[in-house]
């Protein structure tokens, strides 16, 4: 007897073998043939251009003994195959002398392949990181950065940095792809248009040099947190626009600087708006009648930046005050016991006498507040200082100081201002003695410069002796002043510096010298270890450092490294056995749709 469940499950057994056998005929197999090598060419397009060679060779030597394991991946055309996939094993194989490897032939739409390498590309774990932006800088003509983050799975921001390394011109690469080049410092060297690097490329020589490059990006960048304008005005220069959304805000191109912090890469457009944000400044006071000063002291006036400055506050018909011709009382900031600790946090301070310290500075704070609040009573206006070099303001009161005269007599100028003619015999003589030592100075710097270029045109560097103790005091020297911060020298270094606040530097090295410990010179490589180690996804670039460090650390902490270790491999065990139960569900679906 059939029942209506019966027939309905055969109806419904008929439909489905019915679909799978649509599915089948969609679907074709995919068949793996052993195809000779000569009918093989490579791909002239392919976007990988760099195979390690000694890689190369150790997958060969695995292929003579083992054979391809993965096949290769190939499309006809014009008579022979391409390759889509594999030409690493493609080398390898015929650098083991095979006449065939095994292959699937598949169909690609022309315009599809280079996708599909790149991309299979992008997924290899030793991906040169030129050539990755490059490919990543193709995708992206297609598909927006999170849609290329999703496919290769990796961060957005990891993304837009390859996007903006892939802008780096030529010359910088050549430096990234043989490591003298740090990542960091090549995206952001890339952040600049093609004719700055250019420039930065000449200025530097054959010799790469990265604190110079370092030092020139700095001078080519602004911190936009501290800018002397309002980043988000849109009308201060109505073509550029405001700073938020700016490509040439760096805070739009990846953390390069720090986690979400702006800085301008484009000089000459944050000049322009510093220049009008200073013009602006200027017609609001003359409008509403508030003094402006620069905050400039006469005995820099000759400054040529401060000079410019003058010049300009003249032309728009400002009465020019210094400094020196004025009294300031700005509003006080009120401290907080944090402000206070961090204030002394280099010193070994109780609780109590930090709370001592605290309340002399909220009595302090409390005094220069009440002289803030009384100054209009006590003849001040309201006015603005501003930097001569940054144009950052704030708003003070002002009182105009009236100058004696004495003050205003011919005699009250400095001696330094004044011709040789013009002097007393007491300054012509201080004139000339400070002359003389200024010649010494550059004098001394010639002197020093030409004992190093004659050492290091000997060959100083093979020399066969053994370190004397003037050479491990010079390299102890050379660590302690390029590579230990202030808080660093205060926190470790606090005894290496006991009885030489009053001499001079000639006296400190000789002082060093004379007490010099092995104790202090491997504290001070122990300490620069610590820093010179390389964090971040692309940490590869210093392998070696990274690598030397790790071994070096067993000797000090070796159980402590085991337990970090075995947390980090419990984790990736789980991750592995997850993702081999999905890969296997995966084989078996693929394994049903070709039987």
């Amino acid at each position: 007897m059939t029942t209506k469940a019966s027939t309905s499950r055969k109806r419904r057994s008929t439909k489905s073998t019915a679909k799978t056998e649509v599915n089948r005929k969609k679907i074709p197999a995919l068949q793996i043939q052993n195809l000779a090598i000569g009918k093989i060419k490579p791909d002239p397009d392919q976007p990988r251009k760099t195979f390690n060679e000694k890689l190369l060779n150790q997958l060969s030597e695995s292929i003579k003994e083992h054979g391809v394991l993965q096949p290769i991946t190939v499309r006809q055309l014009n008579g022979h195959y391409v390759i889509v996939m594999g030409e690493r094993r493609y080398r390898a194989s015929m650098l083991a002398e095979k006449k065939t490897i095994p292959c699937i032939v598949r169909e690609y739409e022309s315009a599809d392949v280079l996708e599909v390498q790149i991309i299979e590309n992008l997924q290899r774990q030793d991906v040169e990181p030129t050539e990755e932006a490059e490919a990543i800088a193709y995708l992206s003509e297609k598909h927006s950065p999170s849609e290329i983050a999703k496919r290769l799975g990796r961060t957005d921001n990891f993304v837009r940095q390859r996007l903006k390394l892939a802008g780096l011109i030529e010359g910088f690469k050549h430096y990234v792809r043989n490591g003298q080049m740090t990542l960091t410092l090549g995206i952001a060297v890339a952040l600049f248009e093609p004719e700055e690097q250019q420039m930065m490329l000449e200025t530097i020589g054959d010799n790469f040099n990265a604190n110079k490059i370092n030092r020139m990006i700095q001078d080519q960048t602004f911190d936009l947190e501290t800018a002397p304008f309002d980043v988000s005005d849109k009308k201060l220069i109505p073509k550029a626009g405001g700073c938020g959304d700016c490509t040439f805000n760096a805070a739009n191109q990846g953390n390069l600087f720090g986690d979400g912090k702006m800085v301008c890469t484009k000089a000459a457009c944050f000049e322009t708006k510093k220049s009008k944000s200073l013009l602006n400044l200027i017609e609001k006071c003359k409008t509403d009648n508030i003094l402006l000063i620069p905050e400039i002291r006469k005995y820099w006036i000759d400054d040529e930046n401060n000079q410019a400055v003058i010049s300009l506050l003249e032309s728009k018909g400002l009465k020019i005050h210094l400094l020196d011709d004025v009294e300031i009382i700005e509003e006080p900031l009120k401290p907080t016991l944090d402000s206070v600790k961090n204030e002394h946090k280099h010193y070994n301070y109780s609780e109590e006498e930090l709370k001592a310290e605290f309340q002399e500075a909220i009595e302090t704070y409390q005094e220069a507040l009440g002289k803030f609040k009384s100054a209009e009573a006590n003849d001040f206006k309201e006015g603005i200082v501003f930097h001569p070099k940054s144009y950052q303001s704030k708003e003070v009161f002002i009182r105009i100081i009236e100058a004696s005269e004495t003050e205003t007599s011919p005699n009250s100028v400095s001696y330094d201002k004044k011709k040789m003619a013009d002097c007393t015999p007491e300054e012509q003589i201080l004139k000339i003695n400070e002359r003389e030592m200024r010649k010494k100075h550059i004098e001394n710097n010639k002197q020093f410069e030409e004992v190093v270029q004659m050492v290091r045109e000997k060959d100083y560097i093979n020399t066969k002796k053994t370190l004397s103790v003037d050479e491990l005091v010079a390299f102890s020297m050379s660590l302690f002043e390029n590579n230990v911060d202030y808080v660093g020298r205060q926190k470790h270094f606090s005894k290496f510096l006991v009885g030489t606040s009053k001499m001079t530097d000639v006296g400190i090295v000789e002082h060093f010298k004379k007490n010099f410990k092995k104790d202090i010179f491997h504290k001070l490589i122990r300490y620069m270890l610590t820093r010179q180690v390389h964090f971040g996804e692309s940490n590869h670039i210093n392998n070696l450092t990274n690598i030397s460090f790790y071994n070096a650390m067993q000797g000090y902490y070796k159980s402590k490294i085991a337990d970090i270790e075995k947390t980090y491999t419990e984790k990736r065990n789980k991750r592995e056995a997850r993702l081999k139960e999905r890969i296997a569900v995966l084989e078996k679906k693929f394994q049903e749709l070709n039987d």
